[in-house]
């Protein structure tokens, strides 16, 4: 019994150890234990959950919204009082003061700006890297993943369709192999539909740097949703979570992927009667799509600090599914890890047989 206890000691040590080694890209460049990013959900990633995330080990990131400079200079603040570690801030590129927030991340010491909302300029980069901080984007190609590094990106993100919230056309499994194996310039992490340690593991040993993790810390105990936003995402299963559906290519809607209500059918309702008025003369093209557009403001915002989870807007990744109750962050990261772990172990040799190796786990 003690070298059986033993040797699953040794088991567990050594599948930990390997762990860091296929993150450790991904730990130097964030400075953190695990290279565990938190994905920056809007309402939802905020000094709470970003400190918490950070404390328990991985990389918290502020998502900055539609916020003005002198608000994400008092979240940057407030976050900083709540942790001692590494956090991020998300900023969206096609913000109108998104010069004057990059200072701000300067002003407060901010070491890692990710730019999300589309590619940014090579002036945007730099003047990222000229306050001190390292710039990170968005990469749905691999031509566009080069083409950032060229601009002076220090890493990259690739975020699949099973992500939650705006979303691209590919899948992440797809992004990462087309991306991984010719892009090793600078770190690269892998995102959306990740909520299990062994898909974590899956994309280290495709050559990511690490993962970014969204949906899955939305229900942590940390987080400041609803508890009515909370219940859906418990409730709900991978097929819940749906992207929105452009009706008319004349009103282009920009796929977003989030949790079926009663929203999000009235959201379908509405492009049919607004079709229909443009086509009957009694409203211009672009006043409908202006209509369009501004059906879900604010809706975000309903639904996670007011808990409207009838028709305020539930943004989920396909991976809801896995959230199956309230954790506390600490906990979360906790099984993702174990789970990874578990999953190496499981491979490693246990014994020899007839001078071959013995695989854990095989057929």
């Amino acid at each position: 019994m003690t070298d059986a206890r033993s040797k699953a000691g040794s088991d567990g040590a050594a599948a930990a150890a390997r762990l860091d080694r296929l993150w450790a890209r991904g730990c130097a460049f964030l400075g953190t234990r695990t290279a565990i990013m938190g994905g920056a959900m809007s309402w939802v990633s905020e000094r709470h959950l970003v400190s918490a995330i950070s404390n328990a080990g991985g990389f918290g990131v502020l998502a900055c919204g539609s916020m003005p400079p002198d608000l994400l200079a008092v979240e940057i603040a407030a976050t900083r009082a709540l942790t001692a570690k590494p956090f991020g801030v998300n900023l969206i590129n096609m913000h109108p003061d998104l010069d004057r927030l990059i200072d701000v991340c300067r002003e407060q010491g901010v070491g890692h700006v990710v730019i999300a909302g589309g590619f940014p300029s090579g002036a945007t980069i730099k003047r990222i890297k000229d306050g001190g901080a390292r710039a990170m984007t968005f990469a749905p190609t691999l031509v566009s993943g080069k083409r950032m590094v060229k601009l002076g990106i220090d890493a990259l993100v690739i975020e699949g369709t099973e992500a939650g919230g705006h979303i691209g056309p590919v899948s992440t499994t797809v992004l990462a192999q087309e991306i991984l194996p010719d892009l090793r310039e600078v770190p690269v992490f892998a995102a959306g539909g990740i909520g299990r340690g062994e898909a974590i593991l899956s994309y280290l040993e495709q050559g990511a740097a690490g993962v970014q993790i969204g949906t899955r810390f939305v229900c942590a105990t940390e987080s400041i949703a609803h508890p009515r936003f909370k219940q859906v995402f418990i409730r709900a299963s991978a097929r819940d979570a749906q992207a929105s559906v452009q009706i008319d290519p004349r009103f282009p809607v920009i796929p977003v992927r989030a949790l079926a209500n009663a929203g999000s059918k009235r959201f379908m309702e509405l492009q049919r009667e607004v079709i229909a008025k443009v086509d009957r003369g009694e409203m211009t093209r672009d006043e409908g799509t202006l209509e369009i557009e501004h059906f879900w403001a604010g809706a975000l915002r309903r639904a996670v600090i007011e808990g409207d989870v009838e028709c305020g807007s539930l943004m989920a990744g396909q991976s809801v599914g896995l959230v199956t109750r309230e954790q506390p962050v600490a906990e979360i990261i906790g099984d993702l890890i174990a789970q990874a772990e578990a999953a190496l172990t499981a491979r490693a040799v246990s014994i020899e047989a007839d001078g071959q190796p013995v695989i854990l786990g095989a057929a």
